[in-house]
């Protein structure tokens, strides 16, 4: 461990790896002996692709999906030995990178699966591939009614088989189920109706289908949300989601302590004032380490297991915190939990989406790239690796 790293950072966010294993095993008790494909993309949802691939590779989890080949490619050189889906589409100028290190690309086009075929047969290679059909996401995937044309036009493309089929829930976390039901109904009927092709991997349970849907788990289930230990929607039906640990906690600590006088402007435009003498607090933590600015006036944080709330702007780099109430007991270098537990108390990402008007999702997706990640396995704290950063020279 480089010590010098960890101490310069006072901002970081500790990962739990065993709340890691305790959710996959949660996920997998629901799924049975069907293999579980974890999603890891936006940086492990916030919470560091690296670590928690490494994590699940170790579990003897062998597949993992992101969102786009260059995550893949970042993944790959940490050294992950993973078989890696990628789930979003790309142009066909990457087909070269799938070829190259046998990425398992998502396809909705003939031009793609095209590409795809030409790289892969230039080098002696047959790349595996996936089939996206929308079945009611209106998002991207080839329509229901012509996933046989399309299966057949991929046996003249040599370089690619199709190892799997897929679709996607937009309303699985909603309390009535009747469109996600349609869209399992339409998803067997694809099923029946591409049997001849030699498919060998149906895939569509996403987090929520996990608790809710079991008609969605066919031959694997991909989850995401869900094995950070966040719920995909405070309205899932299942009273295991309760079982879910969350695996990261955001905690930063006191820099200064400032006594000001009643009426002080707190921050950039003073859109606070003090109502009272007050004791205040500056931490380094602003959204430039992903705490948005539209939570100004709207947070409470744990100081020594109390509430304290959050006052003036939300700055680049600081903000302030009230901690009156705590004059006799509070210093410099104490302890302030963003998201996680302290004393009797808790702040969740749920809590924060809920005062923003947003998800969990974009909570913990939102925390920076500066901020580092440390493991936390019982004890001793582990620290990770500098956050990697890909510079990209257009020439």
């Amino acid at each position: 461990m480089d010590l010098n790293f960890d101490q310069a950072h006072l901002t970081k966010v500790v990962l739990n790896l065993d709340h890691l294993t305790h959710n996959m095993a949660l996920l997998q008790d629901h799924v049975g002996k069907r293999p579980l494909w974890p999603a890891i993309k936006a940086n492990g949802y916030g919470h560091s692709a690296e670590i928690i691939g490494s994590h699940l590779v170790n579990l003897g989890y062998k597949t993992l999906c992101v969102a786009h080949v260059s995550e893949a490619i970042e993944l790959t050189e940490t050294g992950l030995k993973a078989k890696i889906i990628v789930l979003s589409p790309t142009l066909a100028e990457k087909s070269e990178c799938f070829v190259e290190y046998g990425f398992e690309p998502v396809v909705c086009t003939l031009d793609m699966a095209r590409a795809l075929s030409h790289a892969a047969s230039k080098t002696g290679k047959k790349i595996a591939i996936h089939i996206k059909v929308d079945t009611g996401m209106g998002r991207v995937g080839i329509r229901p009614d012509e996933v046989v044309d399309f299966l057949e036009s991929c046996r003249d493309y040599t370089g690619i088989y199709v190892k799997g089929t897929m679709s996607h829930f937009p309303r699985a976390g909603e309390e009535d189920k009747s469109f996600s039901m349609k869209q399992i109904d339409i998803f067997r009927k694809v099923k029946e109706a591409s049997k001849g092709y030699g498919i060998k991997m149906y895939h569509f349970a996403n987090s929520a289908a996990i608790f809710d849907l079991p008609d969605a788990y066919f031959d694997a289930a991909r989850p995401g949300i869900s094995i950070y230990g966040l719920k995909p929607s405070p309205t899932i039906a299942n009273p295991r989601v309760n079982e879910l640990k969350p695996v990261l906690e955001w905690k930063t600590r006191i820099v200064y302590l400032k006594e000001v006088p009643a009426g002080t402007g707190l921050s950039y435009g003073h859109i606070y004032h003090t109502k009272r003498t007050s004791l205040i607090a500056s931490i380094p933590l602003g959204y430039g380490d992903g705490m948005s600015r539209l939570l100004s006036n709207r947070l409470d944080l744990l100081v020594r297991g109390a509430r304290c709330p959050q006052v003036g702007r939300i700055c680049m780099d600081q903000c302030l915190v009230d901690v009156t109430a705590l004059r006799e007991h509070v210093k410099v270098g104490d302890e302030v939990v963003i998201i996680g537990k302290q004393g009797d108390d808790e702040i969740t990402a749920d809590e924060l989406a809920e005062r923003l008007g947003t998800i969990n999702y974009e909570i913990v997706t939102n925390i920076a790239h500066r901020v580092p990640r440390i493991i936390f396995r019982g004890q001793p704290l582990i620290s990770s690796s500098p956050p990697r950063r890909r510079e990209i020279i257009t020439r």
